[in-house]
């Protein structure tokens, strides 16, 4: 062979070489955009094992138990649930996922992400085939969204007038009874006077963004919400102003049984607390007081009321909170799952659910959000371990 011609052979050989190598990269480029449908990429993860060996440490009654769900749900915040078992979480970060638990062994089998790029799309909602998601400003409706988890359709805007303002203003939504969609909009502050009455309230609009109204007023930051399953009256937490002291003034669980009530933000902490700044404009008995308060600072988010017949049946109608745990005292409270106990609309118990998260002053995980699945069985999102917990109940 001519020296001409072994170099055309070893430029024809380098040649293909780059070509099998450029195939080869394609080929995994490809293989890693369709895993991260499906899953997220493992350094996005929580720590798997630490998780799994801390279960342990978390009481709760007797005969109830506590598994992992599912750990690849990085900042998992808000849910909610399909006929179909579909569960939905939003994030306050940038995407949006859906879980499914194909073979009903109580753990969640896929991890789907179905958007990303959005601003902060904590709050999440199903009605009618399809998946709402709150954003900041404005809210998304996905199409027939269980048909095409693998491939979303683009969404529909269906309401883009919210503020732009990003403190409290991550937002969380439910269909109520009413088939209206609800949504509150946070004070853009730890405590200020707005002229604008979007801020610090409760909306609603009907599903197609039409008619939206102001249902409730003078809430603070409401990151939980839920209808009473016999009355049908809307019941929801509120998180306190900070920095009055270690011990005040007081989360709240509310009551707004009908459109119009205001609940004394900023002019009064707690129901009985003037506010040092506002209060002297407008007293405490001119607002609606809440039926329970809760520990102060312990960010009570997340609220679903039981229906379910999984837990026995003194459980049917109590109320759990997710209490995402304190950052503006000195010895942390809250991180941690409450349960508040009614007797028509008068609260006759407010105790502890599940604990340890929070140990020696250190917290392993935060609870966000509580969502009753079809078995009756309880879940609790975690944004801090990325972990999606199922609460059952064994009889003994």
């Amino acid at each position: 062979m001519t020296k001409d011609a072994a170099r055309r052979a070893s430029s024809r050989s380098t040649g293909w070489r780059l070509t099998l190598w450029l195939l080869l990269l394609a080929s995994l480029a490809a293989y890693a955009l369709f895993r991260s449908r499906i899953a997220p990429a493992a350094s996005e993860l929580g720590p798997k094992s630490r998780v799994a060996e801390r279960l342990g440490e978390l009481r709760l009654p007797p005969g109830f138990v506590v598994s992992i769900f599912s750990d690849h749900v990085p900042d998992a915040r808000s849910m909610a649930v399909s006929p179909a078992g579909t569960v939905f979480i939003g994030t306050r970060t940038s995407k949006v996922y859906a879980l499914r638990d194909e073979d009903h062994d109580g753990s969640a089998d896929r991890v789907i992400t179905i958007a990303r790029g959005l601003h902060a799309p904590n709050g999440v909602a199903f009605h009618d085939g399809s998946l709402y998601v709150a954003e900041i400003s404005r809210i998304l409706r996905y199409d027939d969204i269980e048909n095409h988890l693998d491939h979303p359709p683009a969404p529909v805007v269906v309401y883009a007038g919210f503020p732009s303002e990003e403190h409290h203003g991550w937002k969380v939504i439910h269909f109520g009874p009413d088939g209206k969609l609800y949504a509150p909009v946070g004070a853009p502050c730890n405590v200020c006077l707005r002229p604008e009455p979007v801020f610090a309230a409760m909306h609603r609009m009907n599903p197609d963004g039409s008619g939206v109204e102001l249902y409730a007023s003078g809430i603070r930051n409401t990151v939980g919400f839920d209808w009473h399953p016999k009355t049908q009256e809307l019941w929801f937490t509120d998180n306190g102003r900070d920095w009055l002291g270690d011990d005040g003034p007081p989360d709240e669980l509310d009551h707004a049984p009908r459109r119009g009530l205001h609940f004394g933000f900023p002019f009064c902490q707690g129901g009985d607390l003037s506010d040092p700044e506002f209060g002297s404009q407008r007293p405490c008995s001119a607002f609606e007081p809440p039926v329970q308060k809760l520990g102060a600072h312990v960010a009570s988010l997340g609220m679903r009321f039981y229906t379910g017949t999984m837990f026995p049946p003194e459980y049917r109608g109590r109320i759990f909170i997710a209490e995402h745990g304190s950052w503006n005292r000195s010895t942390p409270v809250g991180y941690r799952v409450t349960m508040v106990t009614l007797d028509g609309n008068r609260s006759i118990g407010y105790e502890p659910f599940v604990e340890g998260w929070l140990r020696s002053g250190e917290a392993w995980g935060r609870p966000v959000d509580v969502q009753q699945l079809g078995d009756g069985s309880l879940l609790v999102s975690d944004d801090f371990s990325g972990v999606l917990y199922r609460i059952a109940y064994k009889a003994r």
